[in-house]
């Protein structure tokens, strides 16, 4: 879809004709955010570790038609290039980019033997470079279409330094740098927006349960923790109503990081 001619970075209601891509799209954020896309008319992408046909209950879940599920680890390099390949040449160019796909694992800040190299490393190819490799692949169609966006999903461990690791939260603080630098770089054919969440209900984090929930929801100041949706509609603002923000960090934790 072109936009060349139409770039007023006005405020829009819905997504009709575009085509968006989502990281760890079958993932609690990736979903819900897939959910609230293809509701405002896009075509949704779901790029995925595991083979395609895995998809197929998360796919059911997207209103419309046109959805379709790719298999690209966000730290295969090749992979990522070979997905857009695949959406530009039988979708179409992708307009929206979403990266939701991350790992992380429970160390405490103090236990400093307890952050290995390798878990190190593998925090930082997953967060970091995937999401550089994931825009990476994509940006040269995007920038061709003339007005597209991409989210990352951040978290505010990138400037609070509390999360469930140090490397976890010092990848996100990348995050959130990339953001601006490609804000800048890729302008204005592409803007680039994070969603910073605080604590969410799914289980990204092993180990935090109901129980665990149900203990930090009064202490943050909406009295509760975050939903995967509550994020995607986060997300879905950066596509539609803050058509005229790059380069932002949108926090959207009901508060938490006010500590």
């Amino acid at each position: 879809m072109q936009h060349n001619d139409n770039r007023s970075f006005a405020p829009r209601e819905r997504l009709d004709g575009e085509i968006a891509v989502i990281t760890g799209g079958t993932g609690a954020i990736g979903l819900a955010t897939a959910r609230r896309i293809a509701a405002l008319g896009a075509r949704v992408v779901l790029l995925q570790r595991s083979a395609p046909e895995t998809a197929a209950p998360a796919l059911a879940q997207l209103a419309g038609n046109g959805h379709r599920a790719l298999q690209a680890s966000v730290t295969d390099s090749a992979a990522l290039r070979a997905a857009a390949q695949t959406v530009e040449q039988e979708m179409g160019a992708a307009t929206v980019l979403v990266h939701s796909a991350g790992f992380t694992r429970p160390v405490p800040a103090a236990d400093l033997d307890g952050l290995s190299d390798a878990l190190i490393d593998e925090i930082f190819a997953t967060n970091w470079r995937g999401s550089f490799a994931a825009i990476r692949a994509f940006a040269p169609q995007m920038k061709a279409t003339g007005d597209s966006v991409v989210v990352n999903v951040s978290s505010i461990a990138a400037f609070t330094g509390l999360g469930s690791n140090l490397a976890y939260a010092a990848a996100k603080a990348g995050t959130d740098a990339l953001t601006r630098a490609l804000a800048k770089t890729l302008a204005p054919q592409v803007r680039c927006l994070a969603v910073s969440p605080g604590v969410v209900d799914t289980a990204f984090v092993p180990g935090r349960d109901a129980a665990f929930n149900e203990r930090v929801g009064p202490t943050i100041p909406l009295q509760r923790v975050g939903t995967a949706d509550d994020v995607a509609a986060a997300i879905v603002a950066c596509c539609t109503s803050l058509r005229y923000a790059t380069g932002s960090v949108l926090i959207a934790d009901g508060g938490r990081h006010l500590g």
